[in-house]
């Protein structure tokens, strides 16, 4: 009964499967694999995009853009799925960088203990700087200091995602490590 109604509300569904059954088969079987790969890549995914981002929104919509591009094409032929995908999305994540976003300091938390309004004050003050200090870096060190630090990829889901190799990804993580290091060495000195 189910089916009939299914059929009587869709008829074209029923033409579909007596000219071609295996038409039926095939769409299952790449919805089948869409979830799949969803499952398997929608946290490296959003971490990618988040890492460019700052933002949860914005990610969250990166990766399904992500997803529905990858739905579009032939995703299940491609040999690197991860790398493939996390590439898009970074990518995505790039275009909608480039687009003016607020930032905001209360991304990153603050002390779990309870702290006087000065503590507070000071720990925000130093975030800000932080996070001045690494907008202020090339982004060909930001983005791999950023993928590593704060969302947690390895050398390997770095390269993947900016299309470098992995000693090139440690190499560039350690000159933003050390122009950090710099900067905050000036930043913290008493001037005389």
């Amino acid at each position: 009964m189910a089916r009939e109604a299914t059929i009587a509300a869709n008829p074209a569904s029923l033409a579909i499967s007596r000219e071609d059954p295996g038409t039926v088969t095939e769409a299952a079987d790449q919805f089948a694999d869409l979830e799949s790969c969803i499952q398997q890549h929608a946290r490296l995914l959003f971490k990618v995009a988040y890492g460019v981002l700052r933002n949860s929104y914005d990610a969250e919509d990166v990766v399904q853009e992500t997803f529905l591009r990858a739905h579009r094409s032939r995703f299940s032929e491609v040999g690197d799925a991860q790398a493939w995908l996390a590439t898009i999305a970074f990518r995505l994540a790039i275009d909608r960088k480039r687009k003016p976003v607020e930032l905001d300091v209360a991304d990153f938390e603050l002390p779990t203990h309870e702290a006087s309004a000065e503590h507070l004050v000071m720990h925000r003050q130093q975030v800000q700087r932080l996070r001045t200090l690494i907008a202020s870096l090339p982004e060909d060190l930001r983005f791999p200091l950023v993928l590593s630090a704060i969302e947690e990829l390895n050398s390997r889901q770095i390269g993947n995602v900016l299309g470098i190799p992995e000693s090139s990804v440690r190499g560039r993580i350690m000159r933003a490590r050390q122009v950090l290091k710099e900067k905050l060495t000036v930043l913290t000195e008493p001037k005389s």
